[in-house]
C-alpha cells in the first residue's frame, strides 16, 4: 500500500506578529487596517494606537511574561491591545466576555492575570471589577464602545444606551483606553525570541477544567504564514476580511485577525453575530473572505435565499470548528459563487493544521492535507507508539511548527498529550494515500455500545441529509442492556414538520442497527459554544442532570 507523502515543503523566513505589524505598516500607511460600525483606521493609525498602548502598559508594569487578559467583542480595542501586549512582551489571556464569575475566576487565578481589557457594558465591567483583589486581578482597562464608532454614531449611542454603559470608577483599580494612550510614547523596545510565550489559550474544556495552551511567538507566527499559504491574501485594501467569529477565539485570532495584519489587508469588525448585519457589511463593504463555523454558513444560506442580497464578492472562506454539511456547503457555494473549503484545527495547534486547497480541488468529506512544515500521524489509540499505515482508523497526531509549547502550569498533562513528539488531538480519522485527512470523531464521543464502536458523527451526518435537520447532536447516554446507546438532538429548519419518530424511520435506513438512536428529540435550539457550533458538552450536563432528578427518591 502506498504511503502518503508528508508535507515537508519549507515555510521561509518566519516574521514574529508584532515585526509583521511593523512591516504592514511601513508597506500600507494609507490603506485601511479595520472598519467598526462605519469607522475606519488606516495602519498608520493602527500603528500609532499599538505604539501607544505598548507605552501606556510599559508604565503599568507590564513586561515580559506579564499576563494581560482581553475580555473584549470584537472591536477596534481588540486587535490593538493584542499587539500591544505582545510588543511588550506580554503574554495576551484570552477571555470570553460571557463567562459567569466562576469561570472567569478560575482562568484569571489560574494564568495570574493582573490586568484584564474590558468594554464600558455593565454587566461585562462589572463582573469584572467585583473580582479584583479577590483574585490575581489588579487593575481595569476600560473600552469604551461609543468612542470606537465614528462621532455622530457614537453620540447618538450615549443618548439612546446611557443605561447600557458602566461609568468608569476613578479609584486607581481601573483606567480608560484614553487615559492609557494618551501621553503617544514609543514604548521601549523588547527583544522577543520565538520560544518566548505569546497567549494563554484555553481550551473549551470538554472535560474537566479548561487548561491554558501555552502558544509561542514562533507557534502563532508560522501558523499564520501557513495559513496565508492558502488564503493567499494581499495587502494595501486588496482583501477585506470579515471578523464575524469572536477574536478571543484561536481560529478567529490567528486566520483573521494575524493572517490580515501579517498581509496588510482589511479587518471587518462585527461586535456579535446577526445575520443581517453580516449580510449588510458584506455588501457594503465588498468583503472579500471569511472565516466561519457551518452554523453561520447556514444561517446565511437560510437569511440570503430570495433576500436579494450580493454576496458575490467573497472569493474563498475557511470552514472549521465543527464537520461541514455537504448541503450547507453547496447552498453556499451556489448563493456566493466561492470556494467553500473545509479545514481542521485546535486550540493546541495555533489552531489550523489542514485545510482543502483554494482552488476547490479538495475531497468531500476530507478536512484537507497538511499545512506546510505539517506532519500528520495516525496512531493506534491503545498502542500511541505504533504508527498506522494509509487508510485504518486511528488517533490524530500532529508534528510542526504551531504546536504548543505545553499546558499552562500542567506538566503531567502536558506530558501526556505527547507521544514521541507529536500531539495527541484525542481525534480519531484515517489518511488517504494522497495525504488527505478524513475526520471519524472525537475519541472521547466514541459510544461503546453492546461492545460496539459507535461514532457519533456518522449519525450526525445521516442527519443532516434529511431536507429537514438544521442542527444535530448525537450523544451516548446509558443504557441498561448495551451500556451506552446513542440519543440525537434535533433542531428543524423553519416550517418543517418532521418528529423524532419520523426522523427514527428515516434513520434505520441510513445507519446500521447498532447506531441507530434509541431516541430524536426535537428541541427549538441546540446549545451553541461561544463560536457557534453545537456544543455536546451542555447537552451531555443536561441529561446527567435529568437523570439524577428522575432517579432521586419521591
Amino acid at each position: 500500500m502506498p504511503k502518503a507523502p508528508l508535507n515537508t515543503q519549507p515555510l521561509g523566513e518566519i516574521t514574529l506578529l508584532p515585526q509583521a505589524l511593523e512591516d504592514s505598516v511601513a508597506r500600507f500607511a494609507a490603506s485601511p487596517a479595520m472598519e467598526f460600525l462605519g469607522r475606519r483606521w488606516s495602519y498608520r493609525h493602527l500603528g500609532r494606537l499599538v505604539d501607544a498602548a505598548a507605552a501606556g502598559l510599559q508604565k503599568l508594569g507590564v513586561g515580559p511574561g506579564v499576563k494581560v487578559g482581553l475580555c473584549l467583542p470584537n472591536t477596534p480595542y481588540s486587535v490593538i491591545l493584542y499587539y500591544a501586549v505582545l510588543k511588550t512582551g506580554g503574554v495576551v489571556v484570552n477571555f470570553n466576555p460571557l463567562y459567569v464569575a466562576r469561570e472567569l475566576i478560575q482562568q484569571i487565578d489560574d494564568s495570574g492575570t493582573t490586568i484584564m481589557a474590558v468594554p464600558d457594558l455593565p454587566d461585562i465591567q462589572n463582573k469584572l471589577s467585583d473580582l479584583i483583589g479577590k483574585t490575581s486581578l489588579t487593575k481595569l482597562i476600560i473600552c469604551p464602545l461609543a468612542n470606537a464608532m465614528p462621532a455622530a454614531k457614537g453620540l447618538v449611542y450615549r443618548v439612546t444606551h446611557a443605561k447600557d454603559i458602566a461609568p468608569t470608577p476613578h479609584d486607581g483599580r481601573h483606567l480608560t483606553f484614553r487615559e492609557l494612550t494618551r501621553m503617544q510614547r514609543i514604548p521601549g523596545r523588547v527583544t522577543l525570541r520565538p520560544e518566548d510565550l505569546a497567549v494563554l489559550q484555553y481550551t473549551g474544556g470538554t472535560t474537566g477544567v479548561p487548561k491554558g495552551a501555552m502558544l509561542t511567538h514562533g507557534n502563532l507566527a508560522a501558523n499564520t504564514v501557513q495559513t496565508l499559504s492558502i488564503m493567499g491574501a494581499g495587502g494595501g485594501g486588496q482583501e477585506r476580511l470579515v471578523a464575524v467569529l469572536p477574536l478571543f477565539h484561536v481560529f478567529a485570532m490567528t486566520a483573521v485577525m494575524n493572517c490580515a495584519i501579517h498581509a496588510g489587508s482589511e479587518i471587518l469588525l462585527l461586535p456579535r453575530f446577526e445575520v443581517t448585519a453580516l449580510l449588510k457589511l458584506i455588501a457594503r463593504y465588498r468583503a472579500t473572505v471569511m472565516h466561519a463555523v457551518p452554523t453561520i454558513y447556514s444561517a446565511i444560506n437560510e437569511a440570503a435565499a430570495g433576500s436579494g442580497a450580493d454576496l458575490r464578492s467573497i472569493h474563498f472562506c475557511i470552514s472549521g470548528g465543527a464537520p461541514l454539511p455537504a448541503d450547507v456547503a453547496e447552498k453556499f457555494r451556489a448563493l456566493t459563487g466561492c470556494v467553500l473549503a473545509e479545514g481542521y484545527g485546535l486550540s493546541e495547534t495555533s489552531p489550523v493544521v489542514t485545510c482543502n486547497p483554494r482552488d476547490g480541488s479538495g475531497k468531500l468529506g476530507s478536512v484537507g492535507p497538511p499545512l506546510p512544515g505539517t506532519t500528520v500521524e495516525i496512531r493506534d489509540p491503545a498502542d500511541p507508539s505504533r504508527v498506522l499505515p494509509i487508510g485504518e482508523h486511528g488517533e490524530v497526531c500532529i508534528r510542526g511548527p504551531q504546536v504548543m509549547a505545553g499546558y499552562w502550569n500542567r506538566p503531567k498533562d502536558t506530558e501526556d498529550i505527547f507521544v514521541d513528539g507529536a500531539l495527541r488531538t484525542g481525534d480519531v480519522g484515517y489518511l488517504d494515500e494522497d495525504g488527505y485527512l478524513f475526520l471519524v470523531d472525537r475519541i472521547k464521543d466514541l459510544i461503546i455500545s453492546s461492545g460496539y464502536k459507535v461514532y457519533p458523527r456518522v449519525i450526525e451526518e445521516a442527519l443532516y441529509a434529511h431536507p429537514d435537520v438544521a442542527e444535530a447532536i448525537v450523544i451516548g447516554v446509558p443504557d441498561q442492556y448495551r451500556g451506552q446507546s446513542p440519543k440525537a438532538f434535533v433542531a428543524l429548519r423553519p416550517g418543517s414538520t418532521a418528529t423524532g419518530e419520523s426522523l427514527l424511520e428515516y434513520l434505520a435506513g441510513q445507519v446500521s442497527k447498532i447506531e441507530l438512536p434509541k431516541e430524536v428529540v426535537i428541541r427549538a435550539a441546540l446549545p451553541k459554544t461561544a463560536i457557534g457550533k453545537p456544543s455536546k458538552k451542555d447537552l451531555i450536563e443536561q441529561e446527567q442532570a435529568s437523570a439524577a432528578v428522575a432517579a432521586a427518591p419521591p
